[in-house]
């Protein structure tokens, strides 16, 4: 293709907002339009009021902000910039808003594009709890994107942090581990996360945690659900914002930006998963994952080898674990370069954009090629891309990333739900879910019935023996027969 029209990120910019006093954060838009900022003066040239368009990743942190994309544009000055945001607040967003900018920039249509997105949880918490007298506010569990009623939900299910249990719990006994070997390999991954926190000036926790801290629950460490902690969760109680510069390399090069600040785009690949968390073939693998990573390497014709850094997205342990396997990535090396969603940051749908930034600036500094895949919702969302400080040969723009035929095919069949079950029935997966004293206040078990349905079961705190099986006193609660019986308002399960 005409290398003119070759997509170079030339900018990027990070903002870590953390007055003493949460209430004086800044808003989302103004961190968005601050980044954008730092990254026109990371680029060197003055581009941001002559940006053809701008892509905006939707925030949840000030509800009343519905579309922050022309407010952006307003705050910068981009006037005649086509305006775009995400469909939702998920984290694929970032990868998926440059792969259409890269697209759209080798088929001729921009020159330069801006791609940004902010949260400010910490300060919206603290606007609710000053409001509420207060009284602890969970902003995640409050979000007006949530579905809150609903046959999950009435189970416990509502948020990430009650669902991605369910895929450690399952991967953990399908990989053959006991749980001290699953928590092992949580813990080395997500110190190696917290050690590249804490050399990277833009991460919102800069102080490295053994594997052992990770894991072990405590004073500062306290569970969330079973096996997770704090310390394995994302953290979104945050103030970041993140955004980078695209353009065409001949526009680059026009303006005068000096090519050791240019990173090429290589190719993406996007693949989802069902909405629905519970019309999933398994817990044990992503279709949609394991395609978007593949077909990237392929389109880029790259090997695990040509990676000098990868950041495999890390809500919670079980994606970088998924991740890193279909990838053949070592648990010895660190799978992020912005560091990971709990000490990095986890700014919901925005964590990427902070990725690509670290990318940008690690690769500038030793060379080489990345690549970024992108996971969001409930292990619903993937997109990967490949990037470099040299042309990806087989890149080639414009190229669909979309992928789905392929995740479609190669995903097994989804077992239908049967939601008043009762009788004998197998364990598929579980969590535990604890109150903010780090005490059981309820579980859940997902069940599949002797015709292979799946069906969701309740474990009352007051069942002490199938807690505490749940949460590993015993023999592995996966794969294990039991008895689900009729209850008001849930069916309970039992073990055998």
């Amino acid at each position: 293709m005409n290398p003119d029209l070759l997509p170079v990120i030339v900018g990027v910019g990070q903002i870590n907002d953390r007055p003493e006093n949460p209430l004086d954060g800044r808003d989302p838009v103004t961190l968005m339009a601050d980044a954008l900022r730092a990254a026109e003066a990371d680029a060197g040239a003055t581009l941001l009021t002559d940006a053809d368009w701008i892509g905006v990743v939707a925030q949840i942190a000030f509800p009343e902000i519905t579309d922050a994309s022309g407010p952006v544009a307003e705050a910068l000055g981009a006037s005649h910039a086509e305006l775009v945001q995400s469909k939702g607040p998920n984290g694929d967003s970032p990868i998926l808003l440059l792969n259409e900018a890269a697209n759209k920039i080798g088929a001729g249509e921009i020159k330069i594009a801006l791609v940004t997105g902010a949260e400010a949880l910490r300060t919206a918490g603290a606007r609710k709890a000053a409001v509420q007298g207060g009284k602890k506010v969970d902003a995640l569990r409050d979000a007006t994107h949530r579905v809150k009623v609903g046959y999950a939900q009435s189970h416990g299910l509502v948020v990430p942090t009650d669902v991605y249990p369910l895929y450690e719990n399952a991967l953990r006994a399908h990989l053959g581990q006991t749980l001290a070997e699953g928590q092992a390999e949580s813990g080395e991954i997500w110190s190696r996360f917290s050690e590249v926190a804490a050399s990277n000036p833009a991460a919102w926790i800069r102080k490295p945690v053994s594997a052992a801290e990770v894991i072990t629950p405590g004073d500062n460490n306290r569970p969330i659900a079973f096996p997770y902690t704090k310390f394995q969760v994302a953290n979104a109680a945050v103030n970041q914002g993140a955004g980078f510069i695209v353009m065409s390399a001949g526009e680059a090069r026009r303006r005068g930006i000096a090519e050791d600040k240019w990173i090429y785009v290589g190719n993406g690949a996007a693949a989802h998963e069902s909405n629905s968390f519970l019309a999933r073939d398994g817990y044990v693998h992503s279709a949609g994952m394991e395609v978007s990573i593949r077909k990237t390497m392929e389109l880029n014709q790259l090997s695990v080898a040509d990676l000098d850094a990868v950041e495999l997205y890390s809500c919670f342990p079980c994606v970088p674990k998924m991740a890193r396997r279909v990838l053949g990535w070592p648990v010895d090396k660190a799978a992020t370069v912005f560091g990971g969603l709990t000490f990095g940051g986890g700014p919901i749908g925005n964590y990427m954009s902070h990725a690509v930034a670290s990318m940008v600036e690690k690769l500038r500094g030793t060379g080489g090629t990345g690549l970024l895949f992108a996971n969001g919702g409930y292990a619903t969302h993937n997109h990967t891309i490949a990037v470099s400080t040299a042309p990806i040969p087989a890149a080639s723009f414009p190229r669909s990333f979309d992928f789905q035929a392929e995740a479609d095919a190669a995903r097994g069949p989804v077992p239908e739900l049967d939601h008043d079950y009762t009788g004998a029935a197998t364990v598929e997966s579980y969590t535990v879910f604890y109150d903010r004293e780090g005490q059981p206040r309820s579980g859940v078990v997902v069940a599949r019935t002797g015709e292979g349905k799946r069906t969701l079961a309740h474990v009352p705190t007051n069942d002490v023996a199938t807690i505490a099986r749940l949460q590993g006193e015993g023999a592995e609660p996966v794969g294990a027969s039991g008895t689900i019986t009729a209850g008001e308002p849930l069916r309970t399960w039992s073990f055998a």
